[in-house]
């Protein structure tokens, strides 16, 4: 369906399109091929929007009249199954979204409600691009603030050793949200930095002000997602030298453990050779000098052990 922004919002067919007024249109891609011819756009980028791209860096054709490309779209949750992905057709006052996969309808719903924030006296097609990818990323500074404060935490039960068996399992899928994050936002910028250069004068040079606005905006979402992944990083190595250390203390303590009970058995062996002149196999109390030595080299040993704090 196309509507064009004049003093309301009204439905227009594809023949009908006033070049003079915005035009906005969301349709799917059966829609999208009967129109095509009508709207001049190329069979090529028709074929393009029958597949979704499974990558973001999918990048942006332009050409005389028009610029194409396709978008993936990643929700601030982005452990969900399913990404959306659209395509994106850019003329002189008109863009048209086609819905390539749109599982529960909610970039349809940002698109509309895009639409119907403008009237033909303050309409224009850089407002549109604006508003719709501003929406897009509306939610995505909540998302980033509490990832934030997560890996916070994360770091504080790091310092407290109080991580659980899966805490590298849960470090490495968020390290992969942000990295979902980092190339969406390239994506996204891809798209802004060639509307911006206006190549094809499809924009009015001094609107242009509103996609540069976006470019920044976006930016800054891309370097906090950059910084909130090194402190993963940080993190990861962090947690490598705690299980270090863990592992240290371990064999420190058999260390000292051995240390201690070495002696003993320096002690069996030398009564265990036998030696018929070893006066004490004649001495009575023999075996409880053996004990008594035994525990006192322990005592002695154990006593030196703290003093030097070796446990």
């Amino acid at each position: 369906m196309f509507y064009q922004i004049k003093d309301i919002i009204e439905p227009v067919e594809a023949g009908k399109i006033d070049e003079n007024y915005v035009t906005a249109g969301y349709v799917d891609v059966a829609e999208l091929e009967k129109v095509a011819p009508v709207l001049g756009f190329s069979q090529t980028t028709v074929d393009d929007c029958k597949f979704a791209s499974s990558h973001f860096r999918s990048g942006v054709e332009v050409y005389d009249n028009y610029t194409f490309t396709e978008l993936r779209i990643a929700a601030p949750d982005t452990r969900r199954s399913n990404d959306d992905c659209v395509a994106l057709y850019i003329k002189k006052n008109m863009i048209i979204v086609v819905d390539v996969e749109d599982y529960d309808g909610s970039t349809k719903k940002i698109f509309m409600e895009t639409v119907n924030k403008f009237t033909a006296e303050n309409a224009t097609l850089e407002k549109i691009i604006f508003s719709f990818f501003d929406a897009l990323i509306v939610n995505d500074f909540k998302y980033i603030e509490d990832r934030g404060n997560e890996i916070a935490e994360l770091e504080e039960n790091v310092v407290k050793e109080k991580v659980g068996d899966n805490f590298r399992l849960e470090l490495l899928n968020l390290k992969k949200e942000l990295l979902t994050l980092h190339n969406y936002y390239e994506q996204l910028l891809d798209i802004t930095d060639a509307v911006e250069e206006n190549e094809n004068y499809i924009f009015d040079s001094e609107d242009l002000r509103y996609i540069s606005n976006l470019g920044l905006k976006i930016t800054r979402l891309r370097e906090d997602v950059d910084s909130l992944s090194s402190s993963v990083t940080h993190l990861q190595d962090a947690y490598s030298a705690l299980l270090d250390l863990r592992l240290n203390h371990t064999m420190k303590f058999f260390t000292v453990i051995t240390s201690i009970f070495f002696p003993l058995t320096l002690i069996a062996g030398w009564y265990g050779m036998n030696f018929k002149s070893m006066p004490e196999f004649e001495w009575k109390y023999g075996y409880v000098y053996v004990i008594a030595l035994s525990v006192a080299v322990i005592l002695v040993l154990t006593l030196i052990g703290k003093r030097k704090k070796w446990f």
